[in-house]
């Protein structure tokens, strides 16, 4: 579903809700290019969670494979300051 700027400036939330009646997203057009993307809750909280979960895997997987630094957080400082 594709919601055009100029609906959403008349129609308000209404343009929205319609929108996402039949679809768990939908684009806002302007000046006819899909601009952005709008969302039930529940869909942004899934695709969060997903992400998270993703990146919660990936640091697993990076431990696993012995792919991190010990220390302090001053030590971390002054790596990342590029003293170490």
């Amino acid at each position: 579903m594709i919601i055009t700027a100029n609906d959403l400036k008349t129609k308000g939330a209404l343009a929205i809700r319609s929108a996402l009646s039949d679809s768990p997203s939908a684009f806002v057009s302007v000046r006819g290019q899909n601009k952005y993307v709008v969302m039930d809750i529940t869909e942004y909280d899934r695709l969060r969670e997903a992400e998270i979960t993703q990146a919660l895997e990936k640091a697993r997987e990076e431990i696993r494979q012995g792919e991190y630094v010990a220390g302090g957080i001053d030590k971390h400082i002054k790596r990342i300051q590029g003293e170490l």
